[in-house]
């Protein structure tokens, strides 16, 4: 997880209220310049102590880091003489090469630099995570927002090791700790067996375009219901008639679910231009990927039927087409035509039901075919849901 400073010196009538929401979405430290902001803070919370345009007080009260200006203040190593029960940090402004330099040899060997880039460009900031490649120390870098954090945290795919931010309103923190979250769980996949397919005609299917080149066991999970996925890989593989595409995946008919960020579900074709999709190899390793496009086009269609060691049943809609393929035990690739009674592929299986795609605790029954309510002759119901001991139709 990456670190999130919230930077308060600014917030005025509103600090109460942000301090507390910091406190209660854990952001890990909150930067005033007075230390006596800090006296009422719980322990679990890092108290940063920043204050670049007056001396240093003679007490940093409750303060566990303090970040200096070394032409001002000296530097952290001689501080930390003076003064061993706080760590010390540098603060660099990178406005040209001298600076920059500056910002290199802190994140090399000071236990926490403070960088505020003036120039919007990323590229100084990727100079300065490769110079400090192996360094024990953190860098933290000051972003303007929630976008910018979400950008820092993602330079050289390392990204910086926290982000300091100045909230313009109430949520802002919770919005910065959830653009920390870079990493997404592993999945627990599962070996499915196949029990039939059947060719059952046309039908709109959803290509997946990502920014992204996918490796050889990974793809995306896909099903009709979200209790039950099954492992489509991309379009990594030679092929005999075309390319190779390895940011595709062909991923199935456009009703189906995939995953997302936290494990949410979004059916194929509510994917657009921005949209995370999650990425997952055979042994249920995942990242998110970000999507291109999604290319939907009619397309015959065949239905995968499988079942899994405990009888739970999961079913996969594909275009009927030979090329199209899902992945087996250790990365098998395998045709989807060709697929037969007995066959093996990767799975996942969800134990919580959905609600507008958010994993929720509750008893839900998806069906595969529409079944008739005699309340409601009119209706087809595709779904029951039991809620407080009665069952519901929905439609």
């Amino acid at each position: 997880m990456k670190l999130t400073w919230l930077d308060i010196r600014g917030t005025g009538e509103t600090t109460a209220a942000v301090v507390q929401e910091a406190l209660h979405h854990r952001v890990d430290g909150l930067v005033s310049d007075d230390p006596a902001g800090f006296a009422d803070l719980p322990p679990t919370v890092t108290k940063v102590l920043l204050s670049l345009n007056s001396p240093l007080p003679e007490d940093f009260g409750g303060a566990d880091v303090v970040i200096v200006d070394p032409e001002r203040h000296g530097t952290p190593a001689e501080l930390s003489l003076l003064h061993p029960e706080v760590e010390f940090g540098r603060f660099v402004e990178i406005i040209d090469a001298e600076t920059l330099e500056k910002a290199c040899q802190s994140a090399r060997t000071e236990p926490w630099s403070v960088l505020l880039f003036r120039d919007p460009t990323k590229i100084p900031l990727e100079i300065v995570i490769a110079a400090a490649a192996g360094a024990s120390g953190s860098i933290i870098t000051i972003a303007r927002d929630i976008e910018e954090a979400e950008i820092i945290f993602g330079v050289l795919e390392l990204g910086s090791d926290g982000v300091m931010m100045a909230p313009r309103a109430v949520g802002d923190a919770a919005a910065l700790r959830a653009s920390a979250e870079t990493e997404t769980p592993d999945l627990e996949l599962a070996e499915l067996e196949i029990t039939g397919t059947e060719h059952i005609g046309m039908g709109e299917r959803a290509c997946v375009d990502t920014c992204t080149h996918f490796r050889e066991d990974e793809g995306i999970l896909v099903g009709s219901h979200s209790k039950g996925m099954i492992l489509c890989v991309s379009e990594t593989h030679p092929l005999p008639y075309m390319p190779t595409r390895p940011f595709r995946v062909n991923a199935g008919a456009i009703h189906s679910y995939t995953l997302s960020k936290d494990s949410r579900t979004n059916y194929l074709s509510e994917l657009k231009a921005g949209s995370k999709v999650m990425a997952v190899d055979v042994e249920g390793r995942t990242r998110l990927v970000t999507v291109g496009r999604v290319k939907i086009e009619s397309r015959p269609l065949i239905s995968v039927n499988a079942v899994s060691t405990d009888g739970r049943s999961v079913n996969l809609i594909l275009q009927d087409d030979w090329h199209v393929r899902v992945l087996g035990p250790g990365g098998a690739v395998l045709n989807s035509t060709e697929l037969k009674p007995g066959d093996r592929v990767m799975g996942y299986l969800p134990v919580q039901d959905r609600h507008v795609g958010y994993p929720i605790d509750e008893f839900c029954r998806g069906l595969l075919y529409p079944v008739p309510d005699p309340r409601y002759p009119f209706l087809g119901v595709h779904l029951t849901r039991h809620v407080h001991g009665e069952v519901m139709a929905g439609p």
